[in-house]
């Protein structure tokens, strides 16, 4: 089969379609021919080598993917050959075929396709998650959601509005993509690059602060962004887009009883009672028409590395999905 891989860090150049042997499922595994393929900025960190966690080489990207269960493993008693699904894996997304555990797929509803299906899990189980089981968030409550026209952001300002949220602050770098946030609800619209963003925010809650933040910038947005929580208030970290460490002090928190969160999306994948259900569910909105997703362009596995780059000038909007 055909697979990108690379084999040393650095720019979208590393990545190498190349030839590779076809996996063979054992126990609860099944073979995944792929449809489609959602790039994410996790994929361009682990190919520069500043993930989360460590990325061993060779590797081959990819976390998230539909396709066509093809080929089960001896212990497999859940999903048969022939059944559509979506799924997050560790890694090996980038190829024709993959394996995945078969507690870890969805069959994907009739009424959906592949890139539609793609689109999904990862930006939004993490908007889900960072809202509902991180950040806590009851009905009435003020949200803070940084790059609001973002992958997770346009999910997560969506959701809370699902969820019942009393105010949805949006911030965005320009006034187009600020346009975008309130067609998905939101409701105060900041443009973060002005110097005084964080006292707008404080402005439109009365002074109060917002009751959950979520923050993926890193450096001085996330001190900035701590100034704006009420009492009580989650600051939910899911990011450092700058590349910035923050200098902080956290017996600052103590006054007001607030909290810093991290959220990191394999934990979640790791709880099929957490991951499941939740999916369904965002599936479920999708159906009723209560969630709307943004396709931003479809292209050939074999274009990965430009892929890369486009998603890296934060010049797109929209989920970007390859295809082998």
């Amino acid at each position: 089969m055909k697979g990108v891989q690379l084999e040393e860090y650095g720019g979208p150049e590393v990545l190498q379609l190349i030839d590779m042997e076809k996996p063979v499922p054992t126990g609860h595994e099944v073979v995944i021919e792929i449809k489609a393929i959602g790039v994410n900025y996790a994929d361009t960190a682990r190919r520069e080598g500043k993930y989360v966690v460590k990325t061993p080489l060779p590797f081959i990207p990819g976390a998230e993917i539909a396709g066509v269960v093809v080929e089960v493993g001896d212990q497999v008693t859940k999903v048969k050959p022939g059944t559509r699904i979506v799924t997050l894996i560790e890694s090996g997304g980038y190829a024709e075929f993959a394996l995945a555990d078969e507690r870890s797929v969805i069959p994907i509803p009739e009424h959906l396709d592949f890139h539609t299906a793609v689109a999904l899990p990862l930006q939004g189980l993490s908007a889900y998650h960072i809202l509902k089981t991180m950040g806590r968030l009851e009905k009435g409550e003020s949200v803070l959601i940084h790059a609001a026209a973002g992958g997770v952001g346009t999910i997560a300002v969506q959701l809370a509005k699902l969820f019942g949220a009393g105010k949805i602050i949006a911030t965005a770098s320009s006034d187009e993509k600020l346009a975008s946030a309130r067609e998905m609800g939101a409701d105060v619209l900041i443009n973060y690059t002005e110097p005084d963003w964080e006292q707008q925010v404080l402005d439109a809650t009365g002074g109060r602060g917002v009751n959950v933040a979520l923050e993926m910038v890193g450096g001085d947005v996330f001190n900035k962004t701590v100034k704006c929580l009420a009492t009580f208030g989650r600051l939910v970290i899911f990011g450092a887009a700058s590349g910035e460490q923050s200098r902080f002090y956290p017996g600052t928190l103590m006054a007001r009883n607030q909290s810093v969160i991290g959220f990191f999306l394999p934990q979640i994948m790791r709880k099929p009672e957490l991951l499941q259900p939740s999916l369904v569910e965002l599936f479920s909105y999708l159906g009723e028409g209560k969630l709307k997703l943004t396709i931003g362009g479809v292209f050939p596995l074999k274009d990965a590395a430009m892929v890369h780059t486009l998603l890296q000038s934060r010049k797109t909007q929209g989920k970007l999905i390859l295809e082998p």
